[in-house]
């Protein structure tokens, strides 16, 4: 039987990494498309098997250069994504032009499957760069090859993450916490492991054509993730609801940070709760489960941030 070769894009983020390990595991050939070989080559090759991981630096979205990827590849999966712009229309350009190109390529060389990663809950986001941009690439990505695989998923995370792991750090120095929206926002955070598992599901079973929402097995509001988290560092802290004009005024300072903690188009996103459309079937109508219990994970990598370390005691502090 031969061997199936995957082009994936986006290798290098915690759901990249993850999925290079599953996929090495798993008997496929990958080849990952990376900025910087020799800065990220390290990560990426430790999560390979020796022999089944090839590596392309690729500086830009050279149209020709992926064509010649895509002439002996079975899938084609797309997981990038910025959560913040650095320059000008770039939401545009990676959450729509680069799938734009990736899913006429794929319709060129028709291949086997092109899987494309986007976001849960960006429908209602209308007024969200964010959002839009990426609703935008999935709509080309459905018009230009209509048998791609579109996943949805809600806020990911794991120890590797840009969330919880962002949260506790600010949440162990800060005396008080900011509730945006009073923390109603709902979210159905998924791990990453589910999330991987997910993939290989759509990976290996006969499938096209079709939209998933990827979810974990519960729902949480902003503020109820904020209290587990507090509970899983062992922190006590207030909780306060901010008034939206000091809610955006914070937001232009902290957007002008080097890696911006919150943007103005991140705060207009949470307006919007990040759950289950119904327009689409989710992880759980098709048979996939997702396990992983939000607390019991973070529960596993939150020493970190806790006084102590790994050796600390919990003890039972009220949070506000």
């Amino acid at each position: 039987m031969k061997q199936k070769e995957i082009l994936l894009f986006g290798g290098t983020g915690q759901i990249g990494r993850n999925l290079v390990r599953k996929l090495s595991e798993n008997n496929y050939k990958i080849t990952v498309v990376t900025r910087n070989l020799h800065q990220s080559g390290y990560i990426l090759k430790t999560q390979a098997n020796p022999g089944y991981l090839n590596l392309i630096e690729m500086n830009n979205f050279n149209m020709k250069k992926i064509s010649s990827l895509m002439e002996n590849i079975d899938i084609c999966i797309n997981l990038v994504g910025i959560l913040y712009e650095k320059k000008k229309d770039e939401f545009k350009l990676i959450h729509t032009d680069f799938p734009n190109m990736l899913s006429k390529l794929a319709k060129t060389h028709q291949i086997k499957k092109f899987i494309h990663v986007s976001s849960l809950g960006i429908e209602n986001a209308i007024d969200s760069k964010y959002a839009q941009s990426k609703l935008e690439g999935e709509n080309t990505v459905r018009n230009n090859f209509s048998k791609s695989i579109i996943l949805k998923p809600s806020i990911v995370y794991s120890v590797d993450d840009k969330f919880t792991t962002n949260f506790m750090s600010l949440l162990s120095l800060l005396p008080f916490m900011p509730l945006y929206y009073s923390g109603k926002t709902k979210f159905i955070p998924i791990h990453v492991i589910d999330l991987v598992n997910i993939i290989m599901n759509v990976i290996e079973i006969e499938s096209e054509g079709i939209t998933i929402e990827c979810v974990g097995p519960e729902t949480l509001s902003f503020k109820e993730i904020l209290r587990k988290l507090l509970r899983s560092i062992d922190k006590k802290r207030l909780l306060i609801p901010l008034p939206m004009p000091i809610a955006k005024f914070s937001a232009k300072l902290l957007q002008l940070l080097p890696k911006p903690i919150l943007t103005e188009d991140q705060l207009r996103t949470l307006k919007y709760d990040n759950i289950l459309s119904g327009k689409y079937k989710s992880n759980f109508d098709i048979g996939i489960k997702a396990e992983k219990f939000f607390e019991n994970e973070i529960n596993k990598y939150s020493f970190n941030w806790r006084s102590g370390g790994q050796f600390s005691k919990e003890t039972k502090k009220k949070i506000l």
